[in-house]
């Protein structure tokens, strides 16, 4: 957003407000560490500010903020009065302000060639640090220029400053000027365990850097991760240093300074643009922030001749990159959905040029940033962007709120699908749980769907998928089954027209594309048509149910043995499959919940998606098919499996417990607290539903369950197996579909609960574990004398 425009008419009350802006936003980035504006907006009022101070010498003043450095110390710490100035630097943003520097240098020094000494401008907080003898006796931030605070016990706990200095030759006393900032990746790692733990959230790295170092207790700067570069020097009495700027950073590196290695020395104009390219080509893969790079007059000699202007050296300035973070208007707050169904807020915003690029939209991460950072439809906010990383929303001004703004919240249903949008405990990411019917999600739910585990339909690759989504062929994973051979040639002919690819070109290159094309189509018609043959688990796998891997759909085809059933079921009877638990259930009753999935469902079934293996439900089903159980399963506040037995043995049903007064459920021996909490529960139409829904389903259970088991347990029933190493007769994947028919569990790791490991080829870290633990160990041999034996 760019600054406020120049009143020509009046400079002199244009110039009391710049000044009075100025003077706000320096108290608020150097004492505060709250800045409300980026440092493009700081730079656009200091140079019109300059401006109109040079138009009209009248209102020059040296009380100007264009003639200070930084800000009065806030005064949480004792002052410190530096012995030498901390100065701040000009700045130059374009090849023209860095030729006019090098240029009055030229003349006034009447010298050809120049050396300078070229470093990155890191994005921290300038500090000054003394040493007496060798020791590191006191630190102080820059403050104004002439006063800085008092910071030495924090400072101390920077690992990358040195309490004593190292080797020899040091002056009695030296003054070290440098930088404290943090990494980026420190930065990240502190954020992400903040947000974790509910901890402070820090804004960026500069004022991570800035705020951890103005702590009162030294304790809480200690623990924030803190870096350190020395780039110049101050007071030096008793001793001497090299004549260049370049010097002595050597020699600071060999008394113990961090020094960065990017700095060095160029020649002439050509050089310092030559060093700013460089530099701005690596900018997004350093380690740390920079907004410029630094040019310094190499030799101290001539430094001095130079000498200084105002608050700043001649000798010396600042190249600036374009700016990465700018301020801007939110208009509106919208979500887009993902290929994996994760649902993202983004901010709309008024365009504005980040990095040299025009923006309009900047990512809000998800609705826990979203809240933390209040960000609302009209609000002024700061963006970021940072190489080709995607713009995000860092920082809400908050004095420029409109009072109309109204709080954000993440709406309930899909807007591409319609479908439900839903988070589960303690995740960060909202998802749409229409999986197979949402437009957004159908490339990566067809790729899914057809891939070796699931439907292993072979030859359709992502980028098929596209195209054939892109023109129109695919609106979700049924429409695979009427694809025709004339429907696949048709995409390839509009995708390499698309692509530029021509049969001209094709010819030339000695390709004959009509008959490639058509091999291709055949092999893929036929492999979608040996899909259509199919296993239970496999179809649930291909259904890219979140949470249900291969073993979750091995598990629901073992003990409901029909897809049907498992279709009307509620969540809570899912839990009584063994290892699926409340997160698992849930997620399958949100995906089974949603209309367009259940009409994608009926769409593959009624195109020829045959599943062969139904089987009636698992005898141990009958076990608990009670209303005792349901109410455990239904996960009700305050409702424990003893209440829980109470009311199964009070009430005949689901609906005599819905019909039941609070004084019934008190009589049959609940609590009064716990008997408030489930009526309050069941008055929750969507409660209510699902109770009757589940207990439905359990009759249904008990009517589809057989008389007597229709076939004895298999030979492994309870035993946990893994594989490990090369099987030479089999994959390991045959193995273990093999083994789990005949009724075993195949885990992934080693533990006490395996009952034996089959171990291959190779085997390593599994079979040494099993060893250890005394685990029954098979080789190959005697794996397939035992299904020889049960085949």
């Amino acid at each position: 957003m760019s600054p406020q425009p120049q009143h020509a008419s009046d400079p002199a009350s244009r110039v009391a407000e710049l000044r009075a802006r100025i003077e706000d936003a320096n108290r608020r980035y150097h004492g505060l560490d709250a800045p409300d504006i980026t440092d493009a907006e700081y730079d656009a009022l200091v140079r019109e500010l300059e401006a109109l101070e040079a138009a009209h010498p009248q209102l020059a003043s040296t009380e100007s903020p264009t003639r200070k450095v930084g800000a009065a110390p806030a005064g949480r710490f004792p002052p410190v009065v530096h012995a030498v100035p901390m100065l701040s630097l000009g700045n130059a943003f374009d090849d023209e302000e860095v030729a006019d520097f090098v240029r009055r240098i030229r003349e006034r020094l009447d010298r050809e060639d120049l050396a300078f000494s070229a470093e990155p401008k890191l994005d921290g907080l300038a500090i000054s640090l003394r040493y007496e003898d060798g020791a590191f006796v006191r630190g102080a931030t820059r403050g104004d220029g002439a006063t800085g605070e008092d910071v030495t016990a924090n400072l101390r706990t920077i690992a990358a400053i040195p309490h004593a200095l190292q080797g020899r030759g040091w002056p009695q006393v030296l003054e070290v000027r440098g930088e404290v900032y943090m990494a980026r990746a420190d930065f990240e790692r502190w954020n992400e365990q903040a947000r974790l733990h509910g901890g402070k959230v820090l804004a960026n790295p500069r004022n991570g850097a800035a705020g951890s170092l103005r702590q009162i207790d030294p304790t809480l700067t200690a623990r924030r991760p803190l870096s350190f570069f020395a780039y110049g020097i101050g007071q030096v009495e008793g001793g001497t240093l090299p004549d260049t700027h370049s010097g002595t950073l050597a020699r600071l590196r060999e008394w113990g300074f961090p020094v960065s290695e990017l700095a060095t020395v160029v020649h002439g104009v050509e050089g310092l643009l030559g060093y700013y390219r460089g530099i701005g080509e690596a900018r997004d893969g350093l380690p740390f922030d920079i907004d410029g790079v630094v040019y310094k007059l190499d030799d101290y000699a001539g430094q001095r001749e130079m000498g200084f202007v105002s608050r700043a050296p001649r000798w010396a300035i600042a190249h600036k990159f374009p700016a990465q973070e700018q301020t801007t208007v939110v208009e509106s707050i919208e979500v887009n959905v993902g290929r994996t169904g994760a649902v993202t807020p983004w901010a709309l915003m008024q365009p504005v040029q980040v990095g040299g690029v025009t923006v309009t939209r900047a990512t809000l991460h998800n609705a826990d940033h979203v809240a933390r950072l209040d960000v609302r439809a009209g609000d002024t906010v700061i963006v970021r962007r940072a190489g080709d990383v995607i713009p995000e929303v860092v920082q809400v001004v908050a004095d420029r709120r409109p009072p109309d703004a109204q709080p954000w919240s993440m709406p309930m249903v899909c807007p591409v699908c319609g479908a439900e949008v839903v988070r589960e405990d303690g995740a960060a990411v909202w998802r749409c749980s229409g999986e197979l019917s949402c437009p957004a999600q159908r490339v990566q739910s067809v790729f899914h769907f057809a891939s070796r585990r699931a439907m292993d339909i072979d030859g359709l690759g992502e980028r098929y998928i596209e195209s054939l989504s892109e023109l129109g062929y695919l609106q979700d994973v049924a429409d695979l089954y009427r694809l025709t051979i004339e429907d696949l040639l048709e995409m390839k002919r509009r995708a390499d027209e698309r692509d530029g690819t021509t049969p001209a070109a094709l010819a030339k290159s000695g390709v004959k594309a009509g008959k490639v094309a058509s091999k291709w189509a055949d092999n893929l018609i036929e492999a979608i048509d040996r899909s259509r043959d199919t296993t239970l688990a496999r179809f649930l796998f291909a259904l890219g149910i979140e949470h249900v891997g291969e073993s979750t759909a091995k598990a629901l085809a073992q003990w409901f043995g029909d897809l049907e059933l498992i279709r009307r079921l509620p969540w809570p009877l899912f839990k009584r499959v063994p290892d699926i638990g409340g997160e698992v259930a849930r997620a399958l009753g949100h995906f089974l919940d949603q209309p367009g999935n259940q009409q994608v469902i009926d769409r593959l079934l009624e195109r020829g998606v045959r599943i062969g293996d139904s089987h009636p439900p698992h005898p141990k089903l009958g076990e608990a098919l009670d209303l005792a159980t349901l109410l455990v399963d239904l996960e009700i506040p305050k409702v424990t499996a003893i209440r829980a037995a109470q009311l199964g043995t009070a009430f005949a049903d689901a609906q005599a417990l819905l019909d039941a007064p609070v004084h019934n459920l008190v009589t049959a021996g609940l609590p009064a607290e716990t008997a408030n909490a489930l009526v309050a529960w069941l008055e929750d139409e969507a409660h209510a539903g699902v109770l009757l829904r589940g207990a439905q389903a359990q009759a249904e259970l008990r009517a589809r369950l057989p008389a007597r088991p229709a076939q004895a347990a298999g030979p492994l029933e309870g035993k946990t197996v893994v594989l490990t190493g090369t099987l030479s007769a089999m994959g390991r994947d045959e193995a273990k579909d093999r083994l789990e028919a005949l009724g075993a569990k195949a885990a992934g790791s080693v533990s006490k609960k395996t009952s034996f490991v089959v171990a291959g080829e190779a085997a390593g870290s599994k079979l040494a574990k099993a060893e250890e633990l005394g685990i029954e160990v098979w080789d190959e041999a005697k794996l397939l004398a035992f299904l020889e034996r049960h085949s």
